[in-house]
């Protein structure tokens, strides 16, 4: 069985992050979306908001579990008995980044990472953004699913 981990803060999901699961489930027999905890971070939705925007958007899917974790992906991999992690790239920034850790998390725990490139129509969302949107009062109705809209 082919089981990957796609780890993220996920404050809050976007299209993009959509996309890369649903594009995920043709390569994996069960994903585990992985909303982290990091204590450094400030975050706009609770946990269990972000849990809970999640659990409900992908809601009679059997091959996708929604669980939080802390510390390292690597040993969550381990513990959920997961061979991959999986992520998407936007840009280059995403590449280095992602890079890093891949190598890192193979070194850990002999974990393989996947990566797919965002779809060019969705390659400028960021949580980030959204989140500057959001608080700004802009439309960002555009970049996230309609269960995360005000």
């Amino acid at each position: 069985m082919k089981k990957a981990i796609f780890p993220g803060s996920f404050d809050p999901i976007t299209l993009g992050h959509v996309d890369i699961i649903y594009r995920g489930l043709e390569l994996f027999d069960e994903i585990i979306i992985a909303v982290g905890v990091n204590a450094d971070k400030k975050y706009l939705f609770s946990l269990d908001e972000r849990r809970a925007f999640i659990a409900q958007l992908f809601a009679g899917h059997a091959k996708i579990k929604v669980i939080s974790y802390e510390g390292l992906t690597a040993d969550l991999c381990k513990k959920e008995g997961a061979q991959y992690i999986l992520r998407g790239l936007r840009n280059t920034t995403d590449f280095e980044f992602e890079k890093a850790i891949a190598q890192a998390n193979a070194k850990l725990q002999n974990i393989e990472t996947i990566l797919l490139f965002s779809k060019p129509e969705q390659a400028y969302i960021s949580s980030s953004i959204v989140r500057d949107v959001m608080r700004n009062q802009g439309d960002y109705s555009f970049m996230v699913p309609s269960n995360v809209r005000r």
